[in-house]
């Protein structure tokens, strides 16, 4: 299709942005802060998202590489990435209140980790080397775990008992690349087991599905994401593969390229898990200035799973921190 052919449009995915763990994570920093105070700590990007992490600062939040970076007597939230258990300790000994934001998701991932360790399995961990969620997994149960970073990664895998062996995932990669990648291993491994259930969340195949939607009817798709977000990376790769001439991850309107209209009948627009839909009406109005102001929502599903906040936000943080300091001192703050 082409411009002169159909009316300018824009075909706008539903669902997208948000997803349950990044809201429960966003708004437990916020709900931190109104309760204890700035600063609140935050080890990591809380979600990975430009515009949230620099709005949370504005209002107190510092984001910090590591837990040991935070002054003792703090309190310090993990992102909803999850951490390796080491990081838990690194907090105790250094003195810091904790509140565990991690996606209840990634959690289940984490417990499966545990599980299949206890019972002596290699574990084939598919995900992104380096990747926040892929560091904090292995971290639960590192002599068991082998990371394997896409179907080219199989023939190098080895297991100690090829009876004894499982896959797990990063919860934000492509559907349909993880599933080739599981292929691959099951080729090699023909005893492989499966997770219990699907470790891609939810909200990734829902906004996957419904790019894909998009893509067969768009000319061009503008996915809203920041750059170190996997899921809406894997958005843009999984639109390009749907057969869309051109796909792009944009943070704001702003980095939008006018010269990516050219030609342009349809414009597909959606947002990863992680971005607020402010950023995603930036967009539209945007495209409408430039004449796509006729938008057309493409539903695929419906979601409505919430998440309870972290129960840490229950208690007195300030205090715990607090005790922490005496107990590993013998002197209270004041002193």
């Amino acid at each position: 299709m082409t411009a002169q052919t159909q009316a300018r449009r824009v075909l706008l995915a539903a669902p997208r942005g948000y997803c349950a763990g990044v809201d429960r994570a966003v708004i437990a920093v916020e709900k931190a802060l109104e309760q204890y105070g700035a600063p609140v700590y935050v080890r990591h990007e809380i979600v990975h998202n430009k515009y949230v992490v620099q709005t949370l600062e504005k209002k107190g939040a510092i984001f910090v590489d590591q837990a040991t970076e935070v002054p003792p007597g703090n309190i310090v939230m993990f992102s909803a990435h999850g951490v390796a258990p080491s990081v838990h300790e690194e907090a105790r000994q250094g003195s810091l209140a904790t509140i565990d934001a991690t996606c209840p998701l990634v959690t289940k991932v984490h417990k499966e980790a545990v599980r299949f360790a206890n019972d002596d399995y290699d574990i084939l961990l598919i995900g992104h080397e380096g990747h926040e969620e892929v560091i904090g997994t292995s971290g639960e149960a590192p002599d068991h775990i082998t990371l394997v970073d896409g179907p080219e990664d199989v023939a190098n895998v080895e297991v100690r008992d090829e009876s004894r062996v499982v896959w797990l995932s990063q919860t934000t990669l492509s559907v349909d690349e993880t599933m080739e990648t599981v292929d691959a291993l099951k080729e090699k491994f023909p005893n492989l087991i499966s997770p219990p259930s699907d470790d891609i969340c939810y909200a990734t195949q829902n906004r996957q599905t419904a790019i894909k939607e998009l893509a067969q009817q768009s000319d061009l798709v503008i996915v809203v994401g920041s750059k170190n977000s996997s899921n809406s990376q894997r958005m843009v790769d999984v639109a390009k593969q749907a057969g869309c001439p051109a796909a792009y991850l944009v943070d704001f309107a702003s980095e939008i390229d006018e010269t990516w209209l050219d030609g342009v009948g349809t414009v597909g627009v959606s947002s990863g898990a992680s971005v607020p839909d402010v950023l995603v009406e930036e967009v539209l109005a945007w495209l409408s200035e430039k004449g796509y102001g006729d938008v057309e929502i493409v539903k695929t599903a419906e979601e409505s799973l919430t998440f309870s906040l972290p129960k840490e936000l229950r208690r007195d943080l300030r205090a715990e921190a607090a005790a922490l300091i005496e107990e590993r001192t013998g002197r209270t703050t004041e002193s």
